[in-house]
């Protein structure tokens, strides 16, 4: 096995969607197929935008592409997408990360590799990127993140440094990364009620939400989040509300939920509120399955939680 850097562009020609599947041609099928069963890292080239190094996930598998012939598809393991709490660039001070791209003097090479949508990626390499992306001590910096820091008090003590791939399978570490990048993704708004609610030491009250259940093969994709209010995440998550399949109305079981709370609780135009970045708007697939699957068949069961 062997971990790569996968080129992406969120406007890319190929049938890519980085938590699902990987669009690739013939050239790179050696590399790829050697890949199965193991790590890679996404990357956007500085042309198609700003990210850089920015999510982690696992092949699965390879077949062919269903209908072109010379094309095959990298199928992503469930639950293995993570994406980055903070993008990577590709040059730190002037040099690459990848040893691949590096000239003997430290300074990035020009053209052949750098040029490749698919590269090889060393062990180091990949320790050294992940942990520029996905800092190990992640939990222990969003639980502290609204503390006041008051003169005089000493530093907490060193966090235990887990190993790279313990902290890519952990859940505990995925859902903080995961509810960290929805939050930041919706502005720190619930996405239903359009509400920015912050507690007095300034703490969001928002949660993040998976519009697919992980344990229903959901993937930590910002596209399969949504930041919601503690009230609407229940009633998400219950099937009492969801989304149209114009990705933007507000669906309501109005047999199962009173008039009033709808009234209180929800934007009074009925419609999701959408991302910063139109980018990490939720996915049709991700919204439709909530549809089909979710919304309307819970039971209701007590009252809905106060606001």
């Amino acid at each position: 096995m062997v971990k790569l850097v996968l080129l992406h562009k969120a406007d890319s020609i190929y049938e890519d969607e980085p938590d699902v599947v990987y669009d690739f041609p013939r050239s790179y099928f050696r590399a790829i197929n050697e890949a199965v069963g193991d790590w890679i890292i996404y990357y956007e080239p500085v042309r198609a935008g700003p990210r850089g190094y920015f999510a982690a996930a696992k092949i699965e598998r390879v077949i062919p592409k269903p209908g072109s012939e010379g094309r095959f598809l990298a199928m992503i393991e469930p639950g293995t997408f993570l994406p980055f709490d903070q993008n990577v660039p590709r040059l730190i001070a002037g040099r690459p990360l990848e040893e691949a791209l590096t000239e003997p003097d430290g300074s990035p090479k020009k053209g052949g590799a750098v040029q490749l949508a698919v590269r090889r990626l060393t062990a180091a390499d990949f320790t050294r990127i992940i942990n520029l992306g996905l800092p190990q001590d992640l939990e222990q910096i969003e639980a502290t993140r609204y503390d006041l820091k008051l003169p005089g008090l000493n530093d907490a003590a060193e966090p235990f440094a887990r190993p790279v791939l313990e902290r890519l399978t952990r859940r505990p570490y995925r859902d903080v990364a995961f509810r960290r990048k929805v939050r930041e993704a919706y502005g720190y708004r619930c996405a239903m009620s359009g509400l920015m609610l912050r507690n007095g030491g300034g703490r969001p009250e928002v949660q993040a939400a998976h519009i697919r259940p992980v344990e229903n093969s959901g993937s930590d994709s910002v596209r399969n989040g949504l930041a919601l209010s503690g009230t609407l995440h229940w009633m998400f998550d219950r099937g009492l509300i969801s989304v149209a399949d114009d990705c933007e109305t507000i669906l309501v079981s109005h047999n199962k939920v009173p008039g009033e709370v709808v009234s209180r609780l929800l934007a009074r135009d009925g419609r999701l509120v959408r991302p910063v970045d139109p980018r990490n708007a939720p996915h049709p697939e991700n919204l439709r399955w909530h549809r089909e699957n979710i919304f309307g068949r819970g039971l209701f069961e007590g009252p809905v939680p106060p606001v």
